[in-house]
């Protein structure tokens, strides 16, 4: 793959990772009532569930979501019940009157990994985007060489930026400001991601 298209196609990447939205959200969750380690496995199995919708998007698997409705609405409405699910939870996540949250038990590291690769798997849009973003990069003459660099490429950019923010927002000064406030934070990422919810809904 020439440098140059590489490039074009890291460029979107980033910019479609940095794009706020309920998976930025899932992992600020897991950084703020768990610890750095919880945000980088929702970060990292996040990146893995992009990955898995690369890799279709290549063996042609978006092709056959396009071209099957009611597949992509099973898949899409799986994705709005997730996402309300998360929303129930942190919108009746119990606190003390004084605006801190209860203590409660922290994520596990397996739930962490969950939900962050659910948040990207039960999103087939991915599927429709990689499938636009791919089409200017591949045709039939493309190296299954240029194939594996793409995915690795979408894979990668997707782990590191969520892995970044988890890092970041786990600096022990900028992690007691957050703690200290989590209950609102707790709030708007439940109201942020029952938006998502109902905006997907009636798409």
């Amino acid at each position: 793959m020439e440098l140059l298209n590489w490039l074009s196609l890291a460029s979107i990447c980033i910019l479609g990772a940095m794009t706020p939205g309920p998976s930025l959200a899932v992992v600020l969750k897991h950084t703020i009532s768990g610890s750095r380690k919880n945000g980088v496995y929702t970060s990292v199995f996040h990146g893995l569930g992009v990955i898995i919708y690369a890799v279709l998007t290549v063996l042609g698997m978006a092709v056959i979501i396009t071209e099957t409705p009611w597949l992509f609405n099973l898949i899409r409405y799986t994705g709005v019940a997730f996402l309300l699910w998360l929303s129930f939870k942190a919108l009746t996540n119990k606190s003390t009157f004084n605006g801190q949250v209860a203590k409660v038990e922290p994520p596990s590291l397996k739930k962490s990994a969950y939900e962050g690769f659910m948040i990207a798997f039960l999103n087939p849009k991915l599927a429709i985007f990689f499938l636009a973003l791919f089409s200017q990069f591949i045709d039939e003459n493309s190296l299954w060489q240029q194939k594996v660099v793409m995915v690795l490429t979408v894979g990668g950019i997707d782990t590191l930026w969520y892995c970044l923010i988890a890092l970041v927002f786990s600096q022990s000064t900028m992690m007691e400001k957050l703690k200290k406030n989590s209950y609102i934070i707790e709030k708007i990422t439940g109201v942020a991601l029952l938006l998502v919810a109902t905006k997907i809904f009636f798409i």
